[in-house]
């Protein structure tokens, strides 16, 4: 028992009866009896108790000095100074900052002034305690009322009930714990240390102090299972990055926005980058400051979820206040002067009436292009003559001048808009909800760069030189725009029980236009069938096109219900869904192939030995698709499920789940998941789950049709080549004998151990071990060693190679999670201390033998090659360590991370290892006023870079004049590996921001 004195009550005739003061514990009720379990809890009450007055709080005048802090300091002194009872939830109050109070106030005013700015309100039950919610907590508490709507004549007489027993105050504070329904559990109110599942959750504020202006980066800052890969000249995968957890492909984490099913994006990963061959989510399309928290549920839920759950589910929660908001700006830019970038964001939330909220998000975030490219270092025009290996005496005196930065190797030039509504009304007895999020995005990225000896991409005119004389570097422009909707109805029982019926949308397109650009083979038709001049065909031939585009859609219908019991809780509900998938064709100069008249050349012989009489077809940079390769598919899936929680003996809880789906198109799955969590004393619990899981082939895995200009290793040099990706039932992977896809099928196990060292130190440990079979891959480039006849078809189809999916490779995954936190005072303020480690293995144990097919001629590391296995056990950091700190003082926050990102090495033509490295992050914030508040920081403060390449370079070597003197001298274009980059290679970004709370 503490005993809190005030010094600054007026009224000197109250005197202090009773105090009690319980750090971090929550309360449960099992058997009519009161346990209670303490500990560093998510969910952990605070309970200041004493017996007042009942009139203070409405007419006395205080004298208050509470700085500006966080919400859960605040609030105990507001406690100290008044000497009055007040219950809250420690980690909801934490994640809000107080506004100062300095003077007399009486206590209503002191607490409006003091969470003014916060979502949190005051409230008063029917025994006089006086408690701190969610807003929207408080429309669905009939028994609650709002401290500030309580009349002068009301309020004494609820107060005055306040001199109850202590028993029964306890009570009241059990039952007026804040629940909250969290990813992983289907009961309302567990506590994160309560699951059986590690769960962390990512509160607002710590991912805006991550400085970072993008939900998949700052997911990457705090969360080191959590992995964003960059890439460059890579297509789509410039534009939208894939983002994976535990090591594991983009399409095995299910991402969900307020508990509802995500959709995922139409792109598909098809050229070589991490997640190569995978659909995932984007996780971008979510503006970061819509976002009240983010949960990771770093485990196997496919038996909870559905599909896609085998790496872990994440789940984005969005604002719900119904008043106050903020707006923001910040600016910022890379130490080499690029990037710059300007984000804007507006968030308000609105009452409707006293029943309801809608809370709108703005974003608009300008992005420019980086460009970290060496020197082009090869010949760009015709008749340069080798000295010696890689040293080249310039023909064409326009070598000497040609500009050298012809490359473009770095983050796309990208503009974004977002729109976030949430909404709730409480309507009879329960409440109507939904929301809306939208987004698009405009991204410019760069092709390779053709020169002018390139003759297959810029064919040589009648004057000996090429269509466009100085080369030219294609531009790969989308458009992704994403929308989904959601709206239900959800109400509570007398008996514990609830019900919830939901309907959700989610589209996600993209449309992709070349430019800067030509069609090769349309300038030998201008030349050769219309006989037009090199100037006329230089005037006239089009330099843009639309190349196709690509729609993907889900719609989900969602029953489910709950019963609490006093010792266990029941869950059961059904879904049905549609995907639909959709690719749409491009113009015709995007795709044709105006050379070949049924894959025979029509211009054979007629350039005498100059230039190029088959030049290569369709926009260069990016190939567009034509109505042959157009899609309109779709699939539904029925799904039922049972989940069952319970106390199985004291102290431990047994959680089990049972899911059975039905894909039209490949059948049925039934999967299990058996999970416990043993508090063996009120500081260490142990927790460890079992379960199957499963993927279902995805749309894009299904029917993705594509022809593409991808560059190949070809004895140390990258080559183009038309690469075509067939859908898996097309006529030439039935030749071909690559069998009909499957599910993933997956077995998840777990063990870990949370230790609450003491009451401000927290430490959990948890290793994991996924098996996974019938991966489903791309498959490597298939063209050589192929049949005649199966060769026949490929040209046909107008491609050198193929790549088809196919379930190709059973892996093992291996790892342990770490997380430790300490929160603690000094130098003045306040410490939050986080250390934070993933480490972790993927193995392919087995891959794909073509026995009995087509391909039985071909080697079975030629169908699912060396690099595609690196792809998967190597281009990831196989460790990420994260350090940070959180200091607070008065009007000051400052943030400091330290991000440790493990070796990773890259195939491509050769081997490289990384290093690891450690970038440092920090922040400083200052309140300027109680609303305005500006911002300084640096994401890689130190400027680190990965290794230099030294793989799988091209346009490399040295030029020199006929006098001897070096031109230029380059190791290539790539300065840094453009397939894999885990924290990206520009070097340091300085922002500086501001922010104004209302």
């Amino acid at each position: 028992m503490v005993k809190l004195k005030s010094k600054k009550i007026i009224n000197k005739k109250i005197k202090l009866r009773s105090g009690f003061f319980f750090l971090n514990c929550l309360y449960k009720l099992r058997s009519n009896q009161t346990y209670t379990h303490c500990g560093l809890s998510v969910f952990a009450s605070i309970a200041l108790s004493f017996n007042v007055h009942a009139n203070t709080v409405q007419s006395q005048m205080v004298q208050f000095d509470i700085k500006a802090q966080r919400a859960d300091l605040a609030l105990i002194d507001f406690a100290k100074q008044t000497e009055q009872t007040v219950v809250f939830s420690f980690e909801l109050a934490k994640q809000y900052q107080a506004q100062s109070v300095f003077g007399y106030y009486t206590q209503l005013d002191a607490l409006n002034t003091m969470l003014q700015n916060t979502e949190l309100d005051a409230v008063v039950d029917q025994n006089g305690l006086l408690s701190i919610k969610l807003k929207q907590i408080n429309r669905n508490d009939n028994n609650m009322m709002k401290l500030s709507g309580v009349s002068a004549a009301v309020l004494p007489l609820l107060m005055a009930a306040n001199s109850q027993a202590v028993n029964a105050q306890e009570e009241t504070a059990k039952e007026n714990i804040e629940k909250i329904a969290i990813v992983g559990s289907r009961v309302a109110g567990r506590s994160v240390e309560d699951l059986p599942v590690p769960v962390d959750i990512l509160s607002a504020e710590a991912l805006e102090n991550t400085g970072q202006t993008e939900v998949g980066r700052m997911l990457q800052s705090i969360a080191p299972s959590f992995n964003f890969s960059s890439s460059s000249i890579s297509d789509g995968t410039d534009a939208l990055r894939p983002a994976t957890l535990r090591g594991l492909g983009p399409d095995q984490t299910l991402v969900l926005i307020n508990g509802k099913r995500r959709h995922q994006a139409s792109i598909i990963h098809i050229n070589t980058s991490v997640g190569r061959g995978t659909a995932g989510t984007d996780m971008n399309a979510i503006p970061a400051s819509a976002i009240k928290r983010i949960e990771v549920l770093r485990d196997g839920a496919a038996a909870q979820y559905g599909s896609d759950a085998i790496a872990g589910v994440i789940n984005i929660v969005l604002k719900d206040a119904d008043d106050g908001g903020k707006a923001a700006i910040n600016y910022g830019q890379y130490s080499e002067g690029d990037g710059e970038t300007v984000n804007l964001d507006f968030n308000k939330g609105f009452a409707l009436g006293d029943e309801g909220y809608v809370n709108v998000t703005l974003n608009y975030r300008d992005r420019a292009p980086t460009n970290r490219a060496g020197l082009h270092g090869s010949c760009q025009f015709y008749g340069c003559k080798e000295l010696i290996k890689g040293v080249f005496l310039a023909g064409d005196p326009r070598e000497l001048t040609a500009d050298r930065n012809t490359f473009r190797i770095g983050d796309a030039d990208s503009q974004q808009f977002g729109l976030t509504v949430n909404t709730g009304y409480e309507l009879g007895d329960g409440e109507l909800y939904g929301f809306i999020t939208y987004s698009t995005r405009d991204n410019e990225s760069a092709a390779f760069f053709r020169h002018n000896a390139n003759a297959g991409g810029n064919p040589v005119l009648q004057d000996n030189d090429a269509t466009i004389p100085l080369g030219f570097l294609p531009k790969i422009n989308t458009t992704i725009d994403d929308i989904s909707y959601n709206f239900g109805y959800k109400t509570q029982f007398d008996n514990d029980a609830s019900l919830d019926l939901s309907y959700t949308y989610g589209e996600n397109s993209i449309g992709y236009t070349t430019s800067d650009t030509i069609n090769a083979s349309y300038a030998n038709f201008l030349r050769y069938d219309q006989g037009l001049s090199a100037a006329d065909i230089r005037a006239t031939i089009p330099r843009e096109a639309y190349a196709y585009g690509m729609e993907l859609s889900l719609q989900t219908i969602n029953l489910d219900f709950t019963q609490d019991f006093d010792d266990y809780s029941f869950a059961m509900g059904a879904e049905i869904r549609t995907d639909e998938f959709r690719i749409l064709a491009g113009d015709e100069y995007a795709y044709r192939d105006y050379d070949t008249n049924n894959g025979v050349s029509i211009y054979k012989g007629l350039s005498n030995g100059v230039g190029s009489e088959d030049a290569d077809f369709g926009t260069q940079g990016f190939v567009g698709s034509s109505p042959a390769s157009s899609v309109d598919e779709s699939r539904d899936v029925i799904s039922f499920y049972m989940d069952a929680e319970a106390y199985f003996i004291e102290d431990v809880i047994i959680s089990g789940a049972l899911r059975y789906d039905n894909y039209k198109g490949f059948g049925d799955t039934v999967n299990f998941k058996l999970a416990g969590n043993w508090s063996v004393t009120d500081d260490i619990s142990l927790r460890g789950a079992l379960s199957s899981g499963f993927r279902a082939p995805s749309m894009q895995q299904l029917y993705f049709n594509n022809v593409s200009t991808q560059f190949i290793g070809d004895k140390g040099n990258l080559v183009a080549k038309q690469v075509g990706t067939f859908r898996n039932d097309s006529s030439l992977a039935q030749s071909l004998g690559i069998p009909k896809l499957k599910e993933e099928k997956s077995q998840n196990r777990s063990l870990g151990i949370v230790y609450n060292v003491t009451d401000n130190i927290n430490v959990t440990v948890d290793y994991y071990s996924i098996d996974i079979d019938d991966r489903i891959v791309i498959s490597n480039h298939l063209g050589e060693g192929l049949s005649e006849e199966l060769t026949k078809d490929l040209v046909s189809a107008g491609v050198g190679a193929a790549q088809l999916f196919l379930n190709g490779a059973d892996t093992e995954t291996r790892g342990v999670d770490f997380v430790t936190t300490w929160n603690t005072e000094g130098l003045g303020g306040t410490l939050d201390f986080t250390l934070a480690a993933n480490f972790t293995k993927t193995d392919v144990v087995s891959i794909f033998t073509p026995d009995g097919s087509s391909l039985e001629t071909v080697p079975a590391d030629s169908v699912f090659s060396s690099q595609e296995i690196s792809i998967i056990e190597e281009w990831q950091p196989e460790d990420r360590i994260n350090l940070s700190a959180l200091y607070k003082r008065d009007d000051w926050t400052v943030n400091l991370s330290l991000n440790r990102f493990g070796e990773y090495t890259v195939e491509d033509v050769d081997r490289q290892t990384y290093s690891a490295e450690i970038l440092t992050d920090v922040k400083v914030n200052y309140f300027v006023t109680d609303n305005l508040s500006v911002n300084i920081g640096a994401n890689n403060l130190f400027d680190v870079y990965p290794d230099k390449n030294i793989i799988g370079n091209t346009r490399s070597g040295t030029i020199v004049d006929a006098e001897g003197n070096t031109v230029i001298s380059s190791r290539g274009i790539f300065e840094y590996s453009r397939r894999s980059a885990p924290f990206g290679f520009n070097g340091a970004y300085y922002y500086i921001g501001a922010e104004y709370r209302f």
